[in-house]
């Protein structure tokens, strides 16, 4: 009889166990009291226990009472209810009710200490550790924000980025059938140039079977100025990451690998080389048991190969850019403008007290990407009193007085310029123009493409600059403030040239005819906007240029053209732009949604190469 009750005993605990790892396999706690998911598992772990040995008990029960040995159920003489007792008269031993009644006992031991942890951090009594959850220092925004270069600008948003990520998947053929786009598209700064970077996930189970021996081949980057989309293949595939299974899924693997830390969302990042990371900030409490949230470091796990390492929130590396969550960052500034002072101030006088308005964007600063936000009084839901800026990796922080238009206001503003196109306007970025604060809006179609920009001013949100270029849509903008006469700061430095066009083509950029051609004994490619020159029209083989360009990476931009001598006709001086006080734009590289004529483009590479 010892030998059967051992056995059963070891059957019971064998099945509890399988059954809780499995829950610990599927839930993914920390092991770790400061996270409320561990207690929702230790009730869980209880329950499983619990349902375990009744089944166990019901079984020896009713053979017990089959078999018709140690147990009847008989009337009893006092209370006239039928009970189980023993053949001699006596009650059964058997009691189904002890471990059901010390099992809950626990539950509730649990759920009341969860309710006190609860309390320990309401606001009520915590406001002004709510407020200091984040440091807000004043800036100067003229010193603090360098004015961009109109080619550093970005004008891709993660709706553009995942549309342009689409598009290049399908142009593999190879990849398309087997894999899909994981619709990160974090924010980084790559090299000093904004980026927004994705990886691949694989597109079902059985596509999954076939390749996650070799892993996810290649990660995706979208160029936020240029727009341009490259797939980044990998030596060694990707053997880590969300759409993995088994203990090879990220979260599982920093789980197992870290089993006491708490984890904030996982981000995809790559560093200065290109290589992948998985970047797990790991979380704190500041205020009570749980409340309080906060970033206290981050695991950083090689998606190649696995290699992880967890460092404090001063060791991050710089390239790390998205430590702190947009979502996390918003409620601390927003607990901060509340509790300015105290509870109560917050609810019935609201001196002082300001939120941020709905929505953010990130800008690029000194090799960081800064969450940008505006921030408004509680009573005005359509002017700002200023906005902030907080360094997504440290969290400083600081607070520009500029009372202006909400950027929502500035976004209505912008798509009244063009009503009659029925484009829709992207959140602003935000962006110094000549020492202003001034909001920077892409306008797109319905298909999602950027077809137009536009510059808002802050303080004066019915001053608007529209164009189908940066470079106009600024002008326009200089413009309307009355700025066009003031000298801007050289942008880039120039090249004389002069010599023989050997082939020419043209094709729409952006609403504008752009002009590309090569000189002779010169293999590079330039390229001149038709506002450069009006003469452009004319320009073909043989035509004698002298004029200036720009060089940005590979692309050679003509800035000014000071002569054109067609084969047949006389030296003409080059002809100014209408406005000599206009701006000669930077031309950008050919984004990949641009109207380029196909039968343009193959006859300017065929005369650049014969």
């Amino acid at each position: 009889m010892k030998t059967r009750n051992v056995s059963s005993i070891i059957v019971r605990i064998l099945i509890s166990a399988a059954l809780i790892f499995l829950l610990f396999y599927s839930m993914l706690p920390a092991i770790n009291p400061k996270d409320k998911n561990f207690f929702i598992f230790l009730i869980l772990c209880i329950l499983i226990v619990l349902v375990v040995n009744f089944l166990s008990y019901m079984k020896d029960f009713i053979q017990t009472l089959g078999s018709g040995r140690g147990v009847e159920m008989v009337r009893d003489e006092t209370t006239g209810q039928f009970v189980f007792r023993k053949n001699s008269g006596r009650k059964s031993p058997v009691n189904m009710g002890r471990p059901l009644k010390y099992g809950f006992i626990a539950i509730g031991i649990i759920i009341i200490f969860m309710t006190v942890a609860s309390l320990l951090g309401i606001q009520f009594f915590n406001a002004t550790r709510y407020r200091d959850l984040i440091t807000i220092e004043n800036g100067d925004f003229a010193e603090d924000v360098a004015e961009l270069n109109m080619s550093q600008i970005p004008v891709v948003d993660k709706d553009t980025a995942s549309r342009l990520g689409s598009r290049k998947l399908g142009e593999m053929t190879e990849l398309v059938s087997q894999f899909e786009i994981q619709n990160d598209y974090t924010q980084i700064n790559y090299n000093g140039a904004p980026y927004r970077v994705t990886p691949l996930r694989y597109a079902d189970p059985i596509k999954w079977l076939f390749n996650h021996q070799e892993g996810l081949p290649a990660y995706l980057t979208v160029d936020m100025v240029t727009q341009e989309t490259n797939l980044v293949w990998l030596d060694s595939g990707m053997k880590y990451s969300p759409s993995e299974y088994f203990f090879r899924n990220i979260y599982r693997y920093i789980r197992f690998n870290y089993p006491t830390k708490i984890f904030e969302t996982v981000s995809f990042e790559i560093d200065d080389s290109g290589t992948p990371y998985w970047i797990a900030p790991t979380i704190s409490y500041r205020i009570g048991w749980w409340d309080g949230k906060d970033i206290n470091g981050a695991v950083m796990v090689n998606a190649v190969t696995g290699e992880s390492v967890w460092y404090p929130k001063e060791e991050v590396p710089q390239w790390v850019d998205q430590l702190y969550y947009a979502d996390l960052l918003i409620a601390q500034l927003d607990d901060n403008g509340k509790f300015q002072h105290g509870y109560l101030n917050s609810i019935f006088g609201q001196k002082d007290v300001r939120r941020t308005t709905y929505g953010y964007n990130y800008m690029a600063i000194n090799d960081d990407v800064y969450l940008y936000t505006g921030m408004s009084s509680v009573t005005a839901d359509e002017s700002n009193i200023g906005f902030v800026l907080v360094n997504c990796r440290t969290k400083e922080t600081k607070f520009y007085t500029v009372p202006g238009a909400t950027e929502t206001s500035a976004m209505a503003s912008a798509q009244g310029q063009v009503q009659h196109l029925n484009y829709t306007a992207t959140f602003p970025l935000l962006l110094n123009v000549s020492d202003r604060p001034t909001y920077f809006i892409s306008l797109k179609d319905n298909a999602g493409l950027v077809k137009m920009y536009a510059f808002v001013d802050v303080e004066q949100y019915q001053i608007v600059g529209t164009g189908q270029t940066i470079d106009e849509a600024k002008s326009n903008y200089r413009k309307a403030l009355n700025l066009e006469d003031v000298e801007l700061p050289e942008e880039t430095e120039s090249t004389e040239i002069s010599g023989t066009v050997a082939a020419v083509a043209d094709a729409v950029v952006s609403g504008n005819t752009c002009y590309y051609f090569t000189l002779e004994g010169d293999s590079h490619v330039y390229t001149a906007f038709i506002d450069v020159n009006e003469r452009l029209p004319f320009m073909q083989p043989g035509t004698q240029l002298e004029f200036s360009y720009s060089e940005d990476g590979n692309v050679r931009s003509v800035t000014e053209i000071r002569s054109i001598t067609n084969p047949s006709g006389p030296k003409a001086p080059a002809a100014s732009p209408e406005s000599g006080d206009a701006e000669v734009p930077e031309t950008p590289a050919v984004p990949e949604d641009s109207e380029t004529s196909a039968s343009s483009a193959d006859q300017l590479s065929e005369g650049a190469l014969s």
